[in-house]
């Protein structure tokens, strides 16, 4: 029985990437890239000599049975999507639970992921959050925000540069434009940035400037509600006071 390799690949600077994955994408018998255009570029950097093939979203329901069937057969295969952790936001999970039913042994190596490294450097509190990836584009998107409305920890987001004006607006509306919030885009490449504020300087901010890259969007928690003590009358079997 082979092994399933989840791969993390750099979400910018080339030289993120670890000692182990280059060796295990030069030791396995089949890399499945998300686009293999994208990956073969990364390879061919690398000097990585080693078969191809596609494994996205609109072909994953239909290849991953099979893929994990040749695993289990005995193929060693690694995973990698076109930047960061694979299954976050790009495919992967499909493949994953397939092999899990097999018995197949998954890997997953650590590695470069554009959530973390925007969370550590936005200034919001990191010991606890939910990360919600990319928000549905229509059908949902403003539902699933106004649940959030009360969430308590940091939400983290995935956004196009395209949508970024725009779901600044939808937060303002939907958390209030005094809410803290920072947006980092082109996490470990040359122009690398984090704008921090609230979300209405945040928005201001884009407006002004054309959003470029890929983005981090990050929001503060709801604030606690401190709740109000309950105001204590007196003990039921205490004694009446007598009138004066």
């Amino acid at each position: 029985m082979g092994t399933l390799y989840l791969v993390p690949t750099p979400v910018g600077n080339l030289e993120d990437i670890t000692l182990r994955a280059l060796r295990i994408l030069k030791e396995v018998d089949l890399i499945l890239a998300e686009d293999t255009r994208t990956s073969g570029m990364l390879l061919k950097h690398f000097d990585i000599k080693n078969r191809l093939s596609s494994h996205h979203k609109f072909n994953e329901h239909q290849t991953a049975e099979a893929f994990a069937a040749r695993i289990a057969a005995g193929e060693n295969v690694a995973l990698i999507s076109d930047a960061g952790t694979p299954a976050i936001s790009d495919p992967g999970f499909m493949l994953v639970r397939a092999c899990a039913a097999r018995g197949v042994r998954v890997e997953c190596l650590p590695g470069a992921t554009a959530f973390v490294p925007a969370l550590v450097s936005s200034a919001l509190p990191c010991e606890r959050f939910t990360f919600e990836g990319f928000l549905p584009q229509k059908k949902g998107r403003a539902s699933r925000l106004a649940e959030l409305a009360t969430e308590p920890r940091t939400m983290i987001f995935y956004e196009s540069p395209y949508r970024v004006v725009k779901t600044l607006g939808q937060f303002a509306e939907t958390f209030g434009a005094d809410r803290p919030m920072a947006a980092v885009r082109e996490i470990s490449k040359v122009f690398e940035e984090c704008v921090r504020g609230t979300i209405a300087e945040v928005q201001a901010h884009f407006a002004e400037h054309e959003p470029k890259g890929e983005f981090v969007l990050l929001v503060g928690g709801a604030p606690e509600v401190k709740k109000k003590k309950k105001e204590r009358g007196p003990r039921p079997d205490a004694p009446a006071e007598e009138d004066q």
